[in-house]
């Protein structure tokens, strides 16, 4: 099979991590240092605001009262989705225990974790949704406590809408600070919250590179890059659809990659075609955002059939996956690498990014390769337990003496053997690794 690349990517989507880095780990280890004060100073920098860092009873009320009851319609409405599609998640979680041995129980437990830390990004872009996505899955996974952290506008504050979606959705807090400081006062513990036991949501490279670093110290639900989308369409794909949904991707940033990949040449040649335009009727930053996007990083590929098509999306597992081509079952059961899957015209990408259920918290960079998306899951530890009778360990207590003599550990062995001792007095046992 051979892939022609009616347009290559010039630059890959990496930024200056080494110098990223350095300033993350700076910033984090300051703030560590000195607490509320130096998290305050930072805000003073990089948000340039000097209110209430944990937004009041009142503050909130005044927030959510800005808000047009027509959005405030569509922020439940997307919210009772999410929730709803969490729950179901949820469900797939269940108790369980099995008998090993007679009389030797073995189980498990899906605990959730105790704190929350949300991030949501409020700089460029009021990522309302972010806020229902992380909150509400947290909330129904059933975490005693969920703190939402937006960057604050000078002199107005966390967006009134971020507000209302946080607040509905099951904050206890809400906190005006953004960036790395935002993400420092999480997971510290800083102006009295709970410290973070796991840390979520979309941000940009300095937010990303912070969980980078912190990861292990807490959990996280990701390591992010830039958003990318990839699009699977055949003959029959409207072209006109398939330029519109890469171009909706390509204006996250100026390094989001978006790829189409398909076996009909004039098809690849008709989007081409029509996405400079596109681009072109888009307000401001969003074109200056799509336009670098599409001159740098995106890729048109032709294929030569279906299957290669399915095995390129693979080797690439986006973020975001979009297939328009006949068979919508055939790849449902042959895709296997992407944060989310979106199946036919009928349904887009901005649908998961906004209301429709799905999370929009997901993979970039290949990592969908190894992992999903944000989900309920993510907040759950999976534990294990068990219990036994002194006769049901019998079996156990031999082969875990002989197996830990075998490895070196004596003291492990030995713990074996005492419980066999006391509970099966008289009885001689061959606990030695000698045939």
């Amino acid at each position: 099979m051979t892939r022609e690349y009616l347009k290559k990517a010039t630059l890959t989507a990496e930024s200056d991590a080494s110098k990223t880095h350095e300033i993350v780990k700076g910033i984090l280890s300051d703030i560590e240092a000195g607490g509320d004060a130096k998290a305050m100073e930072y805000a003073a920098k990089f948000d340039q605001y000097d209110g209430n860092v944990l937004m009041t009873a009142e503050e909130v009320e005044a927030a959510c009262a800005q808000v047009p009851e027509k959005l405030k319609a569509d922020i439940r409405f997307a919210h009772d989705n999410v929730r709803r599609f969490a729950e179901t998640q949820k469900s797939t979680l269940t108790d369980v225990e099995m008998e090993i041995e007679p009389g030797f129980i073995a189980g498990q437990k899906a605990i959730p974790v105790d704190a929350a830390g949300c991030y949501v990004p409020g700089g460029r872009y009021s990522h309302i949704a972010s806020a229902i996505m992380t909150v509400t899955t947290a909330k129904v996974a059933g975490c005693r406590h969920i703190t939402a952290c937006s960057p604050p506008r000078p002199g107005v504050g966390v967006a009134p809408a971020i507000v209302y979606a946080a607040h509905i959705c099951g904050a206890d807090k809400i906190m005006a600070m953004g960036g790395v400081q935002g993400v420092a006062a999480m997971t510290f513990g800083l102006f009295g919250l709970p410290k973070a036991n796991i840390l979520v949501g979309p941000g940009n490279q300095f937010v990303a590179e912070a969980k980078r670093i912190l990861f292990g110290r807490v959990g996280i639900d990701m390591i992010a890059g830039p958003t990318d989308s990839l699009i699977l369409a055949d003959k029959d794909a409207d072209a006109h659809i398939v330029a519109t949904d890469l171009v909706s991707q390509a204006e996250h940033g100026y390094n989001s990659p978006v790829w189409l990949v398909t076996n009909d040449r004039p098809l690849a040649e008709k989007v081409m075609e029509l996405v400079p335009s596109m681009i072109e009727d888009l307000p401001g930053t969003n074109r200056d955002n799509a336009f670098a996007a599409w001159r740098d990083y995106a890729e048109v590929i032709l294929c030569d059939d279906r299957e290669d098509m399915a095995a390129c999306s693979d080797e690439y597992a986006p973020e975001h996956l979009t297939v328009q081509a006949a068979d919508l079952d055939w790849w449902l059961e042959r895709l296997t690498c992407y944060g989310s899957l979106f199946l036919g015209e009928e349904t887009t990408v901005s649908y998961g990014d906004k209301a429709s259920g799905t999370n929009h918290v997901l993979p970039t960079s290949g990592a969908a390769g190894y992992t999903g998306g944000l989900s309920v899951h993510k907040y759950m530890k999976i534990v294990t337990w068990q219990r036994t009778t002194r006769d049901a360990s019998k079996r156990v207590a031999e082969a875990t003496a002989r197996i830990s003599r075998l490895e070196g550990m004596e003291g492990h062995a030995r713990a074996a053997d005492v419980r066999l001792a006391k509970y099966f007095p008289g009885e001689n046992f061959d606990l030695s690794v000698d045939d």
